[in-house]
C-alpha cells in the first residue's frame, strides 16, 4: 500500500483564501483590521523564522501583524508589562506568546496574564478549561485545531474511529485528544514513556504523533490502512523531520501527513481563523 499524502500546504492555501475574502468583507463594512501581536523573547533561529512565517501569512490575508521582541534576559515584570499593554490595546485582537520561555520566566504567571478573549492559541487556563468542559467561548490551540481541520477537509471521518494520540503536551497532545473526543472519536493517550507503545499505536484508525522525537513511529507500529498525522518538528543535520519515519509508515498507512508540508501550514491557517474570530467577538462585545 502507498499512503495518500495529506497536503497541508494546499488545504492551508484554501483556508487562507477563504479568510482573505472574509477579511475584505469585514473591512468593507467599516470594521477595524484584525491584528495579531506576537511576543518573543530572544533570537532563537526557529522562533525568528516562525514569526516571519506568521507575518507573511497575516499580511497576505489582509490582516495586521505586530512583533514585540524582548531580550532573552527579560524579567517577568518586563514581559508582564508588554502582555498587559497588548491586552488593553483595542487595535490588537490576538496575542501569541512564543514558547518555550527562558528559565527565569514563570510560565504560568505570564501565560495567565493574557486576556482570554485575545488568547488565539488557547494557552490560558480559562481557554483550556472551556475546551475541557466543551462549553463557553474559547479558542483551541492552533496546531491541534489545524490537524482536525486537515482531516475534515480531506474527507476523513473521525466519529466512531479509534484515535491514538502519542504526546501529552498542553499545546498539542492534550488539546488534540479533547478535540478528537468532541468529534466523537474513541481516544487513547500515550506518550514517550508508555510501555509497549507499539501495542497501542497498532490499534489506531487515526494515529496522531506529537512527541518531538524524530522517527519514533515506524512502519511496524502502524495498522494497515491507518491515517497518520505527524505533528513532530525536529531539525536533524539541517533537515526538518517529523516524529514518524515517513518512508516505512507510508508503505502501510492509508493516509499520512508529510513533514514539512503537513500540519505545519495548517497551524498558521488556524491562527488566521482564530484571530478573525477574536476580532469579531471583541467588536461585538464593545
Amino acid at each position: 500500500m502507498t499512503a495518500r499524502i495529506l497536503d497541508g500546504r494546499a488545504i492551508a492555501r484554501q483556508i487562507t483564501d477563504e479568510i482573505s475574502a472574509e477579511v475584505r468583507a469585514y473591512l468593507a463594512a467599516g470594521r477595524p483590521q484584525p491584528m495579531l501581536a506576537v511576543v518573543r523573547l530572544g533570537q532563537e533561529p526557529s522562533s525568528v523564522r516562525y514569526a516571519r512565517q506568521i507575518e507573511k501569512v497575516f499580511l497576505g490575508a489582509g490582516m495586521g501583524f505586530r512583533l514585540e521582541a524582548l531580550p532573552e534576559t527579560a524579567t517577568n515584570d518586563e514581559l508582564l508589562r508588554v502582555l498587559v499593554d497588548l491586552g488593553t490595546d483595542q487595535t490588537v485582537h490576538g496575542i501569541l506568546l512564543q514558547l518555550p520561555l527562558p528559565p527565569q520566566i514563570s510560565r504560568d504567571l505570564v501565560v495567565d496574564s493574557i486576556i482570554p478573549a485575545k488568547d488565539v492559541d488557547g494557552i490560558t487556563a480559562l481557554n483550556q478549561g472551556h475546551l475541557f468542559a466543551g462549553r463557553g467561548h474559547y479558542y483551541a490551540p492552533a496546531t491541534p485545531l489545524g490537524g482536525i481541520e486537515l482531516l475534515r477537509r480531506s474527507a476523513i471521518g473521525i466519529a466512531g474511529k479509534h484515535a491514538v494520540v502519542v504526546g501529552r503536551s498542553e499545546i498539542v497532545g492534550r488539546p488534540l485528544a479533547l478535540l478528537l473526543l468532541r468529534e466523537n472519536a474513541t481516544v487513547t493517550i500515550c506518550h514517550s514513556r508508555t510501555p509497549e507503545l507499539a501495542s497501542y499505536t497498532r490499534q489506531a484508525d487515526i494515529l496522531a504523533v506529537a512527541v518531538g522525537r524524530a522517527g519514533l513511529i515506524t512502519g511496524d507500529m502502524v495498522a494497515q490502512g491507518a491515517v497518520v498525522v505527524d505533528f513532530g518538528v525536529n531539525v536533524i543535520d539541517g533537515r526538518l523531520l517529523g516524529d514518524v519515519d515517513f518512508d516505512s509508515v507510508a508503505a502501510v498507512a492509508g493516509a499520512i501527513t508529510p513533514v514539512p508540508g503537513g500540519t505545519g501550514p495548517m497551524t498558521n491557517a488556524m491562527l488566521l481563523a482564530n484571530t478573525l474570530a477574536a476580532a469579531r467577538f471583541q467588536e461585538a462585545s464593545r
